[in-house]
């Protein structure tokens, strides 16, 4: 399934330099290629999360995990330097014939490994089937929550923080590059100390931990005032500790994950998983929308960085903040 995202999204990307050089490229298509790609994406990641546990030890859950999200944020940091050098070398539709083969050698890779799969869970019901497991889970279920809550509020403070700051803070198109680089530098950092983290604090911890770290430092964003250098201070600090914070949630909550649901509900569970949280990102930045409209950019800005803070209030009651170890697999839907 992952080597047909794989050669799907090659196709796909490279459907648009083929149309350029016939000149028949159009907005339609353009629209299709980003819907069937973010689709085809979704399908992949869905995908991975079956794959990690079946190649990966139990005991190194955490480990691989950091070092698949640590890769994620070197590209981050590398991606678009790499996609600018490409762009002036051999233009754009240069650029995405490249990006069609980096596909390829992602399947390739793929077809060298030959993982033990579970046979495919009969019982029919579909994402339905993995709502009613995590509904069912208090440790995935409060997890989502808290996730999802932070999410929507975090797309409402996306959807106007490009505008407040280059507007209302005056920051240049450049230093915004530089201020949003600094988020990925962050999250190579918060890559970087998951593990000793994880073993010092306990997995539960360092997620709760994570939820905090991810959403506090954006609260800096609205209170940024004063001159030139100050702002850019400010939105340094958010942007690193917030890269940060994220990268000590996805890795813990990652490993918690691989060790709870059980294998032949994972695809499921993922996806159910998925629905909900990139469901909640599209509402969530039409919300920031309309709040930035009604009440004005920065008022917007501190409901959503304070809402997404009050997402960890969902983790306190549960058992994941007492998770020193990862939590035993479950082989049965919970009771």
């Amino acid at each position: 399934m992952m080597i047909a995202a794989d050669v799907g999204r090659a196709i796909l990307l490279c459907s648009v330099p083929v149309a350029y050089v016939f000149d028949a490229l159009t907005l339609g298509q353009l629209y299709g290629v980003a819907f069937a790609t973010g689709a085809l994406t979704v399908l992949f990641d869905v995908s991975d999360a079956s794959l990690f546990v079946a190649i990966v030890p139990r005991e190194r859950f955490v480990e691989a995990s950091s070092l698949l999200n640590g890769s994620r944020a070197f590209s981050f940091v590398a991606g678009p330097t790499v996609a600018g050098v490409l762009v002036q070398a051999l233009s754009a539709p240069g650029a995405l014939l490249v990006d069609a083969f980096s596909f390829v050698g992602s399947g390739a890779l793929l077809a060298r490994i030959h993982p033990e799969e579970p046979p495919p869970d009969p019982e029919r019901g579909g994402v339905m089937v993995g709502l009613r497991w995590v509904a069912r889970s208090p440790v995935v279920r409060a997890t989502l929550l808290a996730t999802a809550t932070i999410n929507f509020f975090n797309f409402v403070f996306w959807a106007l923080f490009i505008l407040y700051v280059t507007r209302t803070l005056d920051v240049s198109p450049g230093k915004l590059g530089l201020v949003l680089g600094a988020g990925a530098v962050g999250a190579l950092a918060g890559a970087a100390v998951a593990t000793p983290v994880t073993r010092r604090f306990g997995v539960g911890p360092v997620l709760v931990a994570g939820c905090v770290l991810f959403t506090a430092p954006l609260l800096l964003v609205p209170v940024a005032t004063g001159s030139e250098a100050v702002v850019l201070a400010y939105l340094f600090f958010a942007e690193f500790g917030s890269g940060l914070g994220v990268m000590l949630l996805d890795i813990s909550a990652g490993s918690i994950f691989a060790a709870v649901i059980p294998h032949r509900l994972r695809s499921r569970v993922s996806g159910a998983y998925t629905f909900v949280n990139y469901g909640v990102r599209v509402l969530g930045a039409l919300v920031g929308g309309l709040l930035g409209s009604a009440i004005g950019l920065r008022p917007a800005l501190w409901i959503g960085a304070a809402g997404a803070l009050l997402g960890v209030l969902w983790l306190l009651p549960s058992p994941v903040p007492r998770l020193r170890e990862l939590p035993a697999s479950a082989h049965e839907a919970p009771p």
